[in-house]
């Protein structure tokens, strides 16, 4: 460990980062967790999202204080303060740009070798469209409207003339595909400059002083909620919460025992949309606050009961409370082509979680427009996603690298294959009496948990996508892309603790049972630096997201009318 006075220029660690070196900021000094990112519970992911910036914040709220002191061994020496923060290189476009790249050469590097093995008798010269694209593109003026849209669909241009016509990379004709994928982009990015110039009007300014008093402020409030206790977990307050869950389940054993099965299925769909809150609790080490335990705690309930990895929560979970609402980069609101809550997915986005790209396609062209209807039928349905992504997660590599201990994946395993032998075979094939009664029990106790998935949704589809650049504040972006459900206190053990999304965000670690206290002193924090708290009724609430599925669906239907229009009238927008 280097000496803790010793100074790193910020061009040294930029230089650094350049080479792929995982630095971050912590407390006044670069931490280098190239030897850690490995082993890190939270994956890697979590910490390439933080790479180049002051991660303190993040750090110290997601992190045990045991875990925040072992920081110090990744330390390089001390940075010159105040910091500026880098934008993360998994976040820059270039990053996916040179991962487009190297696929395409990789592509046509096999073509190459293909047609080399044919022989064939005359040579043939290759065209890079996408070359062709990036010159036109830099050569024409373009905007997003119907009328002056400029669609770079030319065969040559006078840029392009050279001296050896068979150097010139030839062009198809005016192809109306790419047309429209032109126009579309454009489009995409005036409706994300828009947002963006909505965000700046409705936010603190996201200068560097402004960003810092409000830090300022966030780390005061941090240091309430620690002196008030509220990170001790309430014990009594889960023993009522097993009481309720024993009363649902055997509600639901009642009825199945006197063949009333379609009531009993009613039943086990509240069980399991009361449940998963604790395992919800569990993923963020807010019951014990040790590993052990509450992995063990969360793979029984999500695992065991529910048959959904806890693993796989974790992996998408981690990532979306640090980059809430990034349409690149949070994993719960890409949901091409059934949905989409932001204007960048017209573009076609790679998504730095998934690995692959969401292309828009004429299915997304259909499905958007009506994606307000399709809304609750999707959710009352989405269960079934969540077992696929389940069991996606734990037979793929990434289930072993989250820095887990080596027995959580065969204990998660082991637990989801009981849920499917006690829940499909002993309960759906065995003792059920017929296929009509066996498909309905298994739709109607999906279909209940349809209310998790709206509480799930609720609180960040409504919310603005757009990125206001690095310099915002940790406690900005979440308090901007998140909101709260306001209800009374009794009805608190129905949302479980997702109707204080908004204070859970700013402090995950929070056992939920306490988070009804950090409202009030996040309301405070909000006068205090003019962040806006947005906090709404569930029936409002919803009313936000529906509106927020039609905005973006009225966008796209002005998109696809302008270019059948297009299409129709072979108008260009060149003039």
């Amino acid at each position: 460990m280097s000496s803790q006075k010793n100074i790193v220029p910020a061009a040294d660690i930029e230089g650094l980062i350049a080479q792929g070196r995982p630095i971050v900021v912590h407390e006044g000094h670069a931490l280098d967790l190239g030897e850690w990112i490995n082993s890190h519970p939270g994956g890697r992911l979590a910490i390439l999202h933080m790479v180049g910036r002051d991660a303190t914040d993040e750090i110290n709220i997601y992190h045990s204080a045991r875990t925040v002191l072992c920081m110090k061994k990744f330390r390089m020496g001390r940075i010159h303060e105040p910091w500026t923060n880098l934008e993360p290189p998994i976040r820059r476009p270039d990053f996916y740009t040179n991962l487009t790249a190297q696929k395409e050469r990789a592509k046509e590097r096999a073509k190459e070798l293909a047609i080399a093995h044919e022989k064939p008798s005359r040579r043939t010269r290759s065209v890079d469209l996408g070359s062709a694209a990036a010159i036109l593109n830099k050569k024409l003026s373009t905007t997003a409207t119907c009328t002056t849209t400029t669609a770079s669909c030319t065969r040559r241009t006078s840029a392009n003339i050279s001296a050896d016509p068979e150097k010139l990379p030839l062009i198809p004709e005016p192809d109306s595909a790419f047309c429209k994928k032109t126009h579309r982009e454009n489009y995409a990015i005036e409706m994300e400059q828009q947002e963006i110039a909505q965000g700046l009007l409705d936010n603190p300014a996201v200068d560097a002083e402004t960003q810092r008093a409000i830090v300022h402020e966030y780390r005061a409030l941090h240091q309430q909620i620690k002196d008030e206790g509220l990170y001790e977990c309430r014990y009594s307050e889960y023993g009522k919460e097993c009481i309720r869950y024993s009363i649902l389940f055997a509600i639901f054993m009642y009825f199945l025992l006197a063949k009333w099965y379609l009531t009993s299925a009613l039943f086990l769909g509240m069980f399991w949309q009361q449940i998963m809150f604790t395992a919800h609790d569990a993923g963020h080490m807010g019951i014990t606050g040790h590993f052990i335990p509450d992995t063990i705690v969360g793979a029984f309930i999500a695992d065991f009961c529910c048959g959904l990895s806890i693993g796989w929560w974790k992996s998408s979970h981690n990532v979306h409370h640090l980059i809430t609402n990034m349409p690149e980069h949070d994993p719960d609101i890409q949901n091409i082509p059934l949905f989409s809550t932001s204007p960048t997915y017209m573009k076609s986005i790679l998504s730095s979680f998934y690995n692959f790209s969401f292309l828009w396609d004429g299915a997304a062209e259909v499905l958007i427009p009506i994606q307000k209807y399709t809304y609750y039928p999707v959710m009352a349905l989405a269960r079934f996603n969540l077992y696929m992504l389940s069991w996606l997660h734990l037979m793929s590599p990434r289930a072993a690298q989250l820095g887990a201990a080596w027995w959580t994946r065969p204990l998660e395993i082991v637990f989801m294959a009981c849920y499917w032998y006690i829940f499909g075979y002993c309960l759906v094939w065995s003792y059920l009496p017929s296929w009509p009664i066996r498909i309905a029990f298994v739709l109607i106790s999906h279909m209940m948990t349809m209310i998790l998935h709206v509480q799930i949704t609720l609180s960040h589809w409504g919310m603005p996508t757009s990125d206001l650049g690095p310099v915002e504040s940790f406690p900005q972006r979440q308090l901007r892309t998140t909101m709260d459900v306001d209800c009374p206190a009794w009805l608190d053990f129905f949302h479980g603790g997702l109707q204080f999304q908004a204070v859970h965000h700013l402090f995950p670690r929070v056992p939920r049972h306490n988070l009804r206290r950090g409202q009030a002193l996040v309301r405070e924090f909000c006068e205090r630096t003019q962040l806006k708290y947005q906090c709404y009724g569930f029936v409002k609430g919803n009313g936000i997201v529906v509106g927020r599925l039609d905005e973006i669906a009225k966008q796209v239907k002005t998109l696809v009318d302008c270019q059948k229009y297009m299409s129709e009238t072979g108008e260009s927008g060149l003039h």
